[in-house]
C-alpha cells in the first residue's frame, strides 16, 4: 500500500486563526483537491490527520465537523479521487491526550486502521507539530506554505530543528502531491 498522510487545515484547505467552524468557512486551497485526487488516481490511500481542538473549545459540534469532512470528500470525489479516511484529535492543548499532534495518536490509529507501519510514509503539513509527528514516527515530514507554512520556515531558519534540516518545502499541496508521486511512486 502506498500511503500518504495530510493535514487538513492549511494544507488541504485555507486555515484561521479563529478556527475553521462550519461548512461554510471550509473552503479548500486551490488545487488542493484536484492534487488529492491525482494521488488517489496514482493508487495512493490518502488519509488526513487533524487536530480538531475546536470540537473542545465548543465552537463547533460533531455534525458541523462531519459535514465539513463530508465536503472535502465529495469535492475530491468529483474530480476523481477519494479520501480513505479523515483521523482528528478532537482534544484541547491541556486535554494531555495522545492524539493531538505532535504526539502519535492519530498516525498510531491510522497504522492500526490500514495494517501498515508507517515508515517513510510521506506526511504533508504546515506546521511544526505536524512535522515532530513525522519525524517521531519515522514517516518523511514535508512542509508546505500554504497555512501556517510561512511561519514554520521562519521558526526553523530562526531556531533549527534537529532532523528538519532537508526537510522539502513546496509551494502547495498541488507542487508536494507531484514530488510526492515521482518520489514515493
Amino acid at each position: 500500500m502506498k500511503l500518504v498522510i495530510l493535514d487538513r487545515d492549511g494544507v488541504i484547505n485555507h486555515d484561521s486563526d479563529d478556527y475553521i467552524k462550519s461548512v461554510e468557512e471550509w473552503q479548500p486551497i486551490e488545487g488542493s483537491l484536484e492534487a488529492i485526487a491525482k494521488l488517489s488516481r496514482l493508487g495512493f490511500t490518502v488519509v488526513v490527520a487533524t487536530n480538531q481542538s475546536g470540537l473542545a473549545r465548543g465552537l463547533f459540534d460533531l455534525d458541523d465537523l462531519e459535514a465539513m469532512h463530508s465536503k472535502l470528500s465529495d469535492m475530491v470525489e468529483t474530480r476523481g479521487g477519494s479520501i480513505a479516511a479523515i483521523f482528528y484529535c478532537p482534544h484541547g492543548p491541556d486535554d494531555n491526550c495522545s492524539c493531538r499532534k505532535p504526539k502519535t495518536g492519530l498516525v498510531d490509529a491510522i497504522e492500526v486502521e490500514f495494517d501498515i507501519c508507517a515508515d517513510d510514509v510521506p506526511f504533508v503539513g504546515d506546521s511544526l507539530r505536524d512535522l515532530e509527528t513525522a519525524l517521531a514516527k519515522n514517516c518523511r515530514p514535508i512542509l508546505v506554505r500554504t497555512g501556517k507554512g510561512e511561519r514554520t520556515l521562519a521558526k526553523l531558519a530562526e531556531q533549527p530543528y534537529p532532523g528538519l534540516e532537508n526537510t522539502p518545502v513546496f509551494e502547495d499541496l498541488a507542487a508536494a502531491a507531484a514530488y510526492i508521486a515521482d518520489n514515493f511512486g
